[in-house]
This record gives C-alpha cells, sequence and structure tokens, in this order.
C-alpha cells in the first residue's frame, strides 16, 4: 500500500493545522464525501477526520506536488485539528500576519479596551470605519501616482488595516475573501 502525505492546512487562517497519510482509499473517500479520510498508520485502518470526536474538515482544495508524491490539502474545519484538542498539531507555528492582525482585531472588538485605536473605529461605528477605508483608498492612488515603493506599501498596509477592521465588524474572515477570489478564477 502506497502512502502519501497529507499537510491539512486551514482555509480561512491558513495554518497547517496537520500532517497525516493517504492513500488511493482514502483520497477516494476525502473526494467523494467532501471531508478528510485518511490512512491511520498506527491502527492499520482507514478513518474518517471527526467520524468520533465531531471535528470534520470540509474539503476546499486539493493539489498535489509537483511529483505526485505529496498532498496539500485545504480544508474549513469544525473543531480542532489536532488529538490533544488543539486547533492544530502544530501550535508553534507563529500564525501569519493577516491571521494575528485577525486575531487582535477579534479581541478588540469583543472586549474594548480603553485607549485602543481599533476600540475607538469599532465603538464610533460602521461608517466611521467606511469613512477611513475610503481615506486610505484614496491614499492609496495618490501614493501609486509617484511616490516611492516604500510609501505605495505602507498605505496599502493602512488600507488591509482598515479593510480587517470592517471584515471583523461584518463577521467576515480572509479565508471567505479568498474563496470568493477562487470562484472568480475558477475555469467556466
Amino acid at each position: 500500500m502506497n502512502l502519501i502525505p497529507a499537510i491539512i492546512r486551514d482555509a480561512r487562517t491558513g495554518a497547517v493545522l496537520t500532517l497525516a497519510y493517504m492513500n488511493d482509499e482514502s483520497l477516494a473517500k476525502t473526494r467523494e464525501t467532501g471531508e478528510t479520510w485518511f490512512w491511520s498508520r498506527s491502527r492499520n485502518e482507514l478513518w474518517h477526520k471527526g467520524a468520533t470526536s465531531g471535528n470534520t474538515q470540509r474539503v476546499i482544495h486539493i493539489a498535489e506536488d509537483c511529483d505526485r508524491d505529496a498532498l496539500v490539502v485545504t480544508v474549513e474545519p469544525d473543531g480542532p485539528a489536532c488529538h490533544t484538542g488543539a486547533v492544530s498539531c502544530f501550535d508553534g507555528v507563529p500564525p501569519l500576519p493577516l491571521e494575528r492582525l485577525m486575531a487582535t482585531l477579534r479581541s478588540r472588538h469583543a472586549e474594548r479596551p480603553e485607549g485602543s485605536y481599533s476600540t475607538y473605529l469599532f465603538n464610533a461605528g460602521r461608517d466611521k470605519i467606511l469613512k477611513k477605508i475610503g481615506e486610505e483608498a484614496t491614499e492609496v492612488v495618490i501614493a501609486g501616482k509617484g511616490d516611492s515603493r516604500e510609501r505605495v506599501i505602507s498605505e496599502l498596509a493602512d488600507l488591509v488595516f482598515h479593510l480587517s477592521v470592517l471584515m471583523v465588524e461584518e463577521g467576515v474572515a480572509w479565508g471567505d475573501v479568498y474563496e470568493e477570489l477562487g470562484r472568480r478564477s475558477a475555469p467556466e
């Protein structure tokens, strides 16, 4: 039986959740059901992720490497990926910058600490957030008309920050945006 390593990645955050193994049967079941199935090397059997825990993983995309001997499976997890109850088996890996920003903004939205700029925006409401997005978008356009590359990057970062504030206010994750972009770029 040929086993192939499968890196499981969260579609919303980009975080690596786990490394598991698939064979032809588990890969076929994964494609058929739209949820992850693996081959357990310790139990020597096929297993459906979440069958007992309820922590299933809905498959968004499966990519093979250039040699076709490894996979990256992008999923939307319904609960922790690790058998320990942790979100990821790789908790020591730092989150991607956008996810770190989103986690901070979600915390500020929930807790509203005094003195925080994002708290100010959340408290001021949607109109203020939208006004800031408009201002930052204008600054990107102005910078793009002839400022330095560094200035364009700085203004783009400001725009992404304010877009992220709106996303948290609206309950949208970057993974939702990635999915929409994926639908737009899918062959017709």
